[in-house]
């Protein structure tokens, strides 16, 4: 339970980042390098709630391709969720700095997702 308070709090971070970052009459954020650090603090709290649930690896760094095999085999309707995380937090927000703030909503809305469904894995 402990890693996901831990992802929760990244998770609002991200939120707090976001809120401080002001959004015009068109739903655009006017400042690129709040939208990336708010992207990169969600896709962290998601990888946090997975690694509760997936453990560690035996060997080597995890990659997107271990974390899809491993989400794959123990709960595929939860893959989609991660791969648009990953899509919308870490490459669109985190990397290319999208300033559409409904893209970040979403993206943070799937977080909040993963993590409420690693919750309950870790709880049963």
């Amino acid at each position: 339970m402990k890693d996901i308070e831990k992802a929760r709090r990244y998770l609002r971070n991200a939120g707090e980042m976001l809120r401080k970052n002001e959004v015009d009459e068109d739903g655009i954020y006017n400042n690129r390098k709040h939208v990336k650090i708010a992207g990169n603090r969600a896709y962290s709290g998601v990888l946090t709630a997975l690694d509760a649930v997936l453990g560690n690896k035996t060997s080597d760094r995890k990659t997107l391709d271990w974390y899809e095999e491993e989400l794959t085999n123990i709960d595929p309707k939860i893959l989609p969720y991660f791969l648009t995380a990953y899509d919308v937090l870490y490459l669109a927000m985190g990397y290319d700095g999208n300033l559409i703030a409904a893209i970040s909503k979403e993206g943070l809305d799937i977080a909040e997702k993963i993590i409420n469904w690693a919750e309950q894995r870790t709880a049963a």
